[in-house]
């Protein structure tokens, strides 16, 4: 007994002289979904390496958006447009001086694996006639950042006309990928990134950059965040490794980053 005593009081000094400062965050990162494979990667790594744990919630970035607007405990966003966190900047919802872009990305024709479709975009290309009797899949042009590219691509290209009653809207990026995948739509536009990521699926064709605004994502804090350790997450995004991570996922550096 008189041995274990020492041994005893040892392990209570350990445990009660830790630092609270030691202890690990939890906090909250509302994002694109067309971000989910790369961010959770990079996720995985930072936790990997500090005590914190990232709560990671994917979804179109006009849903996240609204959802912040609306109290969402989220202590950051990550939009795949900038007009999103603009709106959240205006409304004062994010901290401006966290902002900053984080990757690019391409939009990109889509079609099932196994499909003998063979399309060149230029102006005027025949989409309508490539869609037989099918839809286009696309987010929704209306609100989602993917889905708002590739109308502005489609009108200035002169194809818009010719398909607006033939789109299949999805609620983000994802759902329209999978309508492809599953063979639902024969064809589909989506960002490049999330082509890659799907093997049921094929590229037909790249939809030029000039006919579609930057594909940027912004990230900041949240206004109610007081999280250290998501600020700490945001500068940790901006690191080489990270830098690393979406790059092996297809995504663009950001310029300037």
């Amino acid at each position: 007994m008189k041995v274990l005593l020492p041994f005893v009081c040892m392990l209570v000094w350990v445990f009660t002289a830790a630092p609270s400062g030691a202890r690990g965050e939890t906090f909250t990162v509302f994002a694109a979904a067309s971000l989910s494979d790369a961010l959770n990667d990079v996720i995985k790594t930072y936790q990997a390496r500090t005590q914190d744990t990232v709560r990671a919630s994917y979804a179109a970035s006009s849903a996240l958006a609204r959802q912040i607007e609306n109290g969402a405990p989220a202590d950051v966003f990550i939009s795949a447009d900038l007009e999103w966190m603009d709106y959240l900047q205006k409304k004062s919802l994010v901290q401006p001086a966290s902002r900053f872009d984080l990757v690019r990305n391409a939009l990109v024709l889509i079609a099932p694996a196994d499909s003998t479709i063979k399309l060149a975009i230029t102006r005027e290309f025949p989409l309508a006639a490539a869609l037989g009797n099918g839809r286009l899949a696309v987010a929704d042009p209306g609100s989602v950042p993917a889905g708002r590219y590739a109308k502005h691509a489609l009108e200035t290209l002169g194809v818009w006309p010719s398909i607006v009653n033939r789109v299949a809207s999805a609620g983000d990026v994802r759902a329209a990928l999978l309508l492809v995948a599953r063979g639902e739509a024969p064809l589909g536009i989506v960002y490049s990134t999330d082509a890659a990521v799907e093997r049921r699926v094929k590229i037909v064709d790249t939809l030029p950059e000039r006919t579609h605004p930057p594909i940027l994502y912004p990230a900041a804090l949240t206004a109610a965040s007081k999280s250290a350790a998501a600020a700490r997450f945001l500068q940790a995004m901006r690191e080489p490794a990270a830098r690393g991570v979406f790059e092996r996922y297809g995504f663009k550096p950001a310029s300037p980053l």
